[in-house]
């Protein structure tokens, strides 16, 4: 399952990208291909290419992004609100922040407005996107993606690169 969840978090990294920088929080639930070619009305609303390919790799996972998301103050009390029904086999979450360097830390106002008011003018900051899936079973995917460095060949990943995020999503399933 190690290859199907890292190709649709590649997969939704790229689809976020074409979108550009300093996007919302995005969530995805993970389906496998199986599942959307035994749902006749289902496998109606999608492309011809994809429900070939539903056919043709049922292992496979589709991304369906989620829409009118609950209201939450983070990414940590946004994940707290969901669950999922069986049919979805793994969710992944796409989202923006900015990384200082260490010697920076001490310099980072306490006060939360101000600290962002100071990292988002510093010309030390790199503003990275993080995508990370997970699925039911507990494997993980995560990539990392910096704006300085903005090319395919460029992203990270790793099963766990984002550790708290990926124990977050995980939680939606239990």
């Amino acid at each position: 399952m190690t290859s199907a969840i890292k190709q649709a978090v590649r997969e939704i990294d790229s689809h976020v990208t074409r979108g550009g920088w300093d996007g919302p929080v995005r969530v995805f639930a993970l389906v496998r291909s199986q599942v959307l070619a035994a749902d006749p009305e289902l496998a109606g609303h999608l492309p011809s290419d994809v429900s070939l390919q539903a056919a043709q790799h049922p292992e496979s996972l589709f991304s369906v992004e989620q829409e009118g998301l609950p209201p939450a103050a983070s990414v940590g009390d946004l994940l707290a609100q969901l669950a999922w029904p069986e049919t979805v086999d793994g969710a992944a979450v796409s989202l923006e922040r900015i990384a200082m360097p260490p010697e920076a830390e001490a310099e980072i106002p306490e006060d939360p407005a101000e600290a962002e008011a100071f990292a988002s003018a510093d010309p030390r900051r790199q503003d990275i996107r993080m995508v990370v899936g997970v699925m039911r079973d507990g494997s993980s995917w995560c990539t990392i993606r910096l704006r300085s460095h903005d090319e395919d060949a460029d992203v990270l990943g790793s099963p766990d690169l984002v550790p708290e995020l990926v124990q977050a999503l995980r939680a939606t399933f239990l």
